[in-house]
């Protein structure tokens, strides 16, 4: 997982300006705080609202509605597991409980000490055989407990 900045409203306010001129320019804000900081701090919708002349409810619909977007910052790895039907057909729900039980935490949660989230991703496009997930944006197929377990300890080190 890349290093982030600390939330800074400044910071925040020349990505804005940077990506406002563009049509259509919410999601492409959005995507640039979110790379720039490691998630859309609250603190950035009225300044994304304000500057596109929009409500700040239009912003925070956008930012909740999407699940790619964080409302705090990852840990420092991001096991995303599919949870499409078809990997959910294919032993998806046992990984995902075991992946669960095994960091402590609960699908679209963060650790307490920052190691590790766990979120739901609905399709990698690799699920004709068994579930798929990422890790730290590496697409991982095949996905069984083994494989799993390898990752998962990774994560824990």
């Amino acid at each position: 997982m890349p290093a982030c900045e600390t939330w800074d409203p400044d910071r925040a306010n020349e990505i804005i300006s940077q990506h406002g001129v563009q049509d259509g320019p919410l999601l492409p804000i959005l995507h640039a705080l979110q790379e720039e900081f490691g998630y859309i701090d609250s603190a950035a919708e009225p300044l994304v609202a304000e500057a596109l002349n929009i409500s700040r409810a239009e912003v925070h619909g956008v930012v909740t509605f999407y699940h790619d977007f964080r409302r705090s910052p990852a840990g420092r790895h991001v096991l995303k597991l599919c949870r499409a039907e078809a990997c959910q057909a294919a032993g998806g729900d046992a990984l995902a409980l075991r992946a669960e039980a095994r960091l402590g935490i609960a699908m679209g949660t963060t650790a307490p000490d920052g190691s590790a989230t766990l979120e739901p991703v609905y399709c990698l496009g690799l699920c004709a055989t068994a579930p798929s997930a990422m890790m730290d944006g590496r697409v991982v197929g095949r996905l069984d407990e083994q494989r799993l377990d390898v990752i998962l300890e990774g994560v824990q080190r």
